[in-house]
C-alpha cells in the first residue's frame, strides 16, 4: 500500500465555524487548532490600505451596504467597530503563522504591488504566498520574484506551458469538484505540488487524499486535522 502524501492543512478564512471569518480571532483560532496555513482575502480600501475582507462590500458579514473601494481605512475600522484588520495587522498578530493571500476581484499591478510591499515591510516573506487567477499571480511575480504562488485555476485543461513559465508558481490550485486521478498526476508530472479548495466532509477529504493532493483548504480544520492525523474530533 502506498504511503500518503504529506498533506498540508490549511483553514478557509480562518475558523469561521466559531469565529467571524477573515477577523484576527478566527485566523488565531484556526492557528490554536493546528491548521499549518490560514487562508485569508485581501483586498485594498480607497486610500490604498490592504484588509482582510472576501467581499466588495461590508454587506454581508458587517450590515454596513458600502464598497471598500470607496471607503478610506478609518471608515472602515469605525464601521466595523475595528474587526476588519489591515493586513499588518494580521500579520503581526498572526506571529509565525503561515499565512496563504488570496488576491480576489481581480486586483490590479498597483493595487497587487501594494499587498506584497506590506508583506516585506512586516518581514513576513518567508511565511506568505499568494494565490489568485493568472493574471494576479503575474503581478505578484513581477513585484516579488521569489513569491511562493499558488496559481489558482479553474478548468480541467492544464495551464499553458508559457504561462507556468512567467508565473513559476509552486503549486496548481483547484476548486475540489475538478480533481482526479489524471489531474493529480499530471501536475505531480509536471513538476507542481497541487492544493484545493473547499472540502468541507470528512468523505471529500477522505478521497481527495487518497488521491494524493497535496493540500486542502476547508473550512472545517478540526476535521482535516483528524483525518489526517488519525485524531478524534477537538472539542
Amino acid at each position: 500500500m502506498d504511503t500518503p502524501r504529506a498533506l498540508t492543512a490549511v483553514a478557509h478564512r480562518g475558523d469561521p465555524y466559531r469565529h467571524r471569518e477573515n477577523t484576527i480571532a478566527s485566523l488565531l483560532s484556526a492557528l490554536d487548532r493546528g491548521a499549518d496555513a490560514v487562508e485569508t482575502d485581501v483586498r485594498l480600501t480607497r486610500d490604498g490600505v490592504p484588509v482582510l475582507l472576501h467581499d466588495e462590500t461590508l454587506k454581508r458579514l458587517w450590515q454596513r451596504d458600502r464598497p471598500l473601494r470607496s471607503l478610506m481605512a478609518e471608515e472602515v475600522r469605525s464601521l466595523t467597530a475595528g474587526r476588519v484588520p489591515t493586513l499588518a495587522e494580521a500579520l503581526t498578530a498572526t506571529g509565525d503563522g503561515r499565512l496563504m493571500l488570496d488576491l480576489p476581484g481581480g486586483p490590479g499591478e498597483r493595487a497587487v504591488r501594494r499587498v506584497v510591499d506590506v508583506v516585506r515591510e512586516c518581514g513576513a516573506r518567508e511565511r506568505v504566498y499568494y494565490t489568485a487567477g493568472a493574471a494576479a499571480m503575474l503581478a505578484v511575480r513581477a513585484a516579488d520574484p521569489s513569491a511562493e504562488i499558488a496559481m489558482t485555476w479553474t478548468t480541467a485543461a492544464p495551464p499553458r506551458p508559457a504561462l507556468l513559465a512567467a508565473v513559476r508558481p509552486r503549486w496548481l490550485n483547484y476548486r475540489f469538484g475538478l480533481v482526479n486521478r489524471a489531474l493529480v498526476e499530471r501536475v505531480h508530472r509536471d513538476g507542481f505540488l497541487l492544493s484545493v479548495w473547499t472540502p468541507d466532509t470528512r468523505r471529500t477529504m477522505r478521497r481527495l487524499r487518497t488521491l494524493g493532493v497535496d493540500s486542502i483548504t476547508t473550512n472545517r480544520i478540526d476535521t482535516l486535522r483528524a483525518l489526517r492525523d488519525g485524531t478524534g474530533p477537538r472539542p
